[in-house]
């Protein structure tokens, strides 16, 4: 079922076609658009638009940071990584290569990159390595004979899920994206191990079964990535109620210097090519289309409590500042650096003590190389996933994890070129209008991950069908 993004201040983000005209004119969908611009009303009568409280789930940091008193640990801290050779993982060991003195793997966990695992063996050498790719155990197994001290390998998501859980560890970062990680987070909570959190979809997908599971084993869910790290910082040493509203910063994307207009002309080597950050082709994609901040404005209602009219994003091109929390009196606490992913994991990793760095290897921020801090709000027209995303998280329960994963096939057809930019928000749209009827308020683990594979395969089946089609207004 097509939906129809619309722009324009005030206007109702749910033009349907006539099978849901009864939804549009529903009194509840009115009011919720006009509390924002152009908002996509995703609504379920059990949940409601604007979210039930009363299948929330306990946040992991309810407007506060409580820090227990620091003290140095004594010997290392223990870590599996699960996604050892992407970006977050890379970047992970390159702070345990650094500080090796206070941190250690123990176990790794990989897609199917065999010689930069077994680089990644010989280097660190853990006890346990995981690939997904079973018919490349062989070549990793010959790739890394010569190891004096052999790890044990397992193979596929069971794999992944024992690396998550080894028992010698003190925590684990889960770097995998998409909802492959959501399965490794919960055994990894359910065996009382600490999560560097940099995979979104746990929340996001999994949020409503994850948190409640965590806060019964007390385990921290530590954000790994800028923005949550930053509002984590700004919220250590806050008084109870004293959060008011939380600012999330976004980059604009690959294409927050073009007009509207042009976005029919964007082709996948123009949306993987990002002007501040090297990331991977996914993320990259869902910065320029700002789904991405959509994303995280989830992730930031369930990490801390917030509610979605308290969470704003602001256009901030520089990346100098990562997040802001405004405070109740009205000032506002703000998190600054040099735009580089390895500050956030290594405070997760370090939390809640400080690791002195290197100069060489971690710069100083340099206030007159900063020079201008500049701040715009996103252009509704030119980002409609916003709404899209804070209207899905509103109906809450399923539909976050379904539009997650409807987007991340969306952008898997793009990138191979099977569907235009602009079909992709529409597309995501369309599946998220889909589910409404089976909306789960309250899922479990097997809800969720059912939900998420009927998104990829509902996506993936209409995509096609988008293709070329002008459903985006963007004039």
């Amino acid at each position: 079922m097509e939906a129809e993004l619309l722009t324009g201040r005030g206007q109702e983000f749910c033009r349907l076609k006539s099978a849901t005209n009864s939804f549009r004119q529903r009194p509840a969908c009115r009011n919720i658009c006009n509390r924002r611009a152009a908002r996509l009303c995703i609504s379920n009568a059990a949940n409601g638009s604007n979210g039930n409280t009363a299948n929330q789930p306990p946040p992991a940091w309810p407007g506060r940071v409580i820090v227990p008193e620091v003290t140095k640990r004594e010997g290392v801290k223990k870590f599996s990584i699960v996604g050892s050779t992407g970006s977050i993982g890379t970047q992970t060991l390159d702070i345990v290569k650094e500080h090796g003195d206070r941190f250690e793997v123990v176990a790794l966990a990989a897609g199917g990159n065999v010689a930069l695992l077994a680089e990644q063996i010989r280097e660190f050498q853990p006890k346990l390595v995981a690939i997904r790719d079973a018919s490349k155990v062989a070549e990793l197994k010959e790739a890394i004979r010569d190891v004096p001290r052999q790890p044990e390998i397992l193979v596929g998501d069971e794999g992944a899920i024992e690396v998550a859980r080894h028992p010698e560890i003190d925590a684990v970062v889960t770097g995998i994206v998409g909802c492959a990680g959501l399965q490794p987070t919960v055994a990894a909570i359910k065996a009382g191990k600490d999560i560097c959190l940099a995979n979104k979809e746990t929340l996001i997908a999994g949020g409503p079964y994850v948190l409640p599971l965590a806060r019964e084993h007390g385990v921290n869910i530590l954000p790994a990535d800028s923005e949550h790290s930053a509002i984590f910082q700004c919220l250590q040493g806050l008084p109870e109620g004293g959060l008011r509203r939380i600012i999330l910063t976004a980059s604009g994307g690959a294409f927050r210097d073009w007009p509207v207009e042009r976005l029919k002309e964007v082709t996948a080597a123009d949306a993987v090519k990002h002007p501040n950050w090297s990331m991977g082709p996914k993320i990259t994609v869902d910065s320029a289309t700002l789904m991405n901040k959509g994303l995280e404005v989830i992730e930031a209602h369930y990490l801390f409590g917030a509610a979605y009219d308290d969470i704003e994003i602001v256009i901030h091109p520089q990346s100098i500042i990562h997040s802001m929390v405004e405070t109740q009196d009205s000032s506002v606490l703000a998190q600054l650096g040099w735009p580089d992913m390895r500050l956030p994991i290594l405070y997760t990793m370090s939390w809640p003590e400080r690791v002195p760095c290197s100069e060489v290897t971690w710069p100083r921020l340099d206030f007159a190389k900063a020079s201008q801090l500049t701040f715009t709000p996103p252009d509704r027209q030119k980002y409609p996933s916003m709404d899209l995303a804070y209207a899905a998280g509103r109906a809450g329960g399923t539909m976050t994890a379904v539009m997650s994963a409807a987007n991340e096939k969306a952008v898997e057809v793009f990138l191979r070129e099977e569907i235009a930019y602009l079909d992709i928000v529409p597309l995501v749209s369309a599946c998220c209008e889909a589910h409404k009827a089976d909306l789960t308020a309250a899922p479990s683990i097997d809800d969720i991950v059912h939900f998420d594979a009927w998104a990829r395969d509902w996506t993936a089946a209409h995509a096609k069908t988008f293709k070329g089609r002008k459903t985006l207004v963007v004039a």
